[in-house]
């Protein structure tokens, strides 16, 4: 049997599995397939109908294959178990909503999750385990590094580079870029809940506010 999980129990994850439900479910209903949640630390045995197991108890199960989709927020932690599974041999695979759009000449790195209304338009380069949350959108020519969390309604415009880690934050809008001379969000950066980005943003600070200014570094 193949075995599927969403590491993460918690109100992420929770949105997250019902779309893999929904990937899976001929496999599910063949019994070809089973799905549940992998957590440190489980809240209870089940949770939303989905059984809740401990990574250890998850890889103590006879599988023909295993599958996880990281679930977790922070990108940081969310590398360490990507880490932490790999040296296991189980493969990452993505969760995606059904009214996801994807346009042409997309690239996109394994353990990505694009929730309901997501959008990704033309010629664009997406990294691993990347997390994009509801109505948010990628648009043309842009690079996104591995392990960036877009929260909802984020608005990426055109020829925007995203670094590594970078954290988005929710209705964010990020102005477009020019050709040749891309607005770059740098490595590890927090652009913060609704502020409008109109010039690149330094590694590993938070901006906030409209336009968006430099909060810490």
């Amino acid at each position: 049997m193949k075995r599927f999980a969403i590491f993460g129990a918690s109100g992420y994850g929770r949105e997250v599995l019902p779309l893999v439900r929904q990937q899976l479910q001929a496999a599910l209903a063949a019994g070809d397939a089973d799905l549940v949640f992998v957590d440190d630390h489980p809240p209870a045995p089940v949770v939303n109908g989905q059984r809740v197991l401990t990574y250890a108890q998850w890889l103590s199960e006879p599988a023909s294959s295993r599958h996880m989709n990281v679930a977790i927020a922070n990108s940081r932690v969310r590398e360490q178990l990507v880490q932490r599974c790999a040296a296991d041999g189980v493969q990452f695979f993505e969760a995606r909503a059904a009214n996801v759009v994807q346009l042409d000449e997309v690239q996109l790195g394994e353990g990505a999750v694009l929730c309901p209304f997501v959008t990704l338009t033309s010629n664009i380069r997406i990294g691993q385990h990347f997390h994009a949350n509801i109505y948010s959108y990628v648009a043309h020519d842009c690079v996104v590094g591995d392990f960036v969390t877009f929260a909802p309604g984020v608005m990426c415009n055109g020829n925007v580079h995203v670094e590594d880690h970078a954290y988005i934050g929710t209705g964010a809008v990020i102005k477009q870029g020019l050709p040749g001379a891309p607005l770059v969000i740098g490595r590890g950066a927090v652009v913060g809940m609704g502020a409008v980005v109109t010039k690149s943003v330094p590694p590993g600070v938070t901006v906030v506010g409209n336009p968006a200014r430099v909060l810490v570094k």
